[in-house]
């Protein structure tokens, strides 16, 4: 039995592993499964630039909304963000040649996300991402000390 790609996916993806596993090569969707295998990278690339834009957004936060209560929350956001980033770059070295244009990819989202969460507008953020891949994955925290390259250290250190 062959179950069609298009009216039933799961069935699908089923089946073909199923054929490959039993070397059943002349039997698979070859077309398919190669758009498939693509889009797998493709879906880890997409994590990635999503979870740069949520780190960023949260790192924007933290800079330019200095008065707001609940910064301990961003704080939790802007760790686990790393830490995810890190392990999906782990996962996925190849990725890391990729990560200066994905950030620049990630800023608008990540700048539409500060603006929606804060009282602040557009024009109170850069129009380019003000920090390298080193700062936004390091233990670097935003700061608003210019004599420190906006970068300050981290939050938790202090309390």
């Amino acid at each position: 039995m062959t179950t069609d790609y298009e009216t039933d996916f799961y069935a699908w993806s089923d089946e073909q592993a199923r054929l490959l596993r039993g070397r059943r090569f002349t039997e698979l969707d070859i077309a398919h499964l190669a758009e498939e295998v693509e889009d797998l990278g493709k879906r880890e690339r997409r994590a990635l630039e999503s979870r740069l834009a949520v780190l960023i957004g949260h790192l924007l936060k933290w800079r330019y909304q200095t008065d707001y209560p609940y910064r301990k929350s961003w704080r939790a956001t802007i760790n686990t963000q790393r830490r995810s980033i890190q392990r999906l770059l782990a996962e996925n070295p190849s990725l890391g040649a990729q990560l200066e244009a994905l950030i620049a990819s990630a800023y608008p989202d990540a700048v539409d996300l500060a603006v929606a969460e804060t009282s602040l507008d557009y024009v109170a953020f850069p129009p380019g991402c003000p920090w390298d891949r080193d700062l936004i994955l390091g233990d670097h925290w935003p700061s608003l000390s210019p004599d420190r390259g906006g970068i300050g250290a981290d939050p938790s250190s202090s309390g």
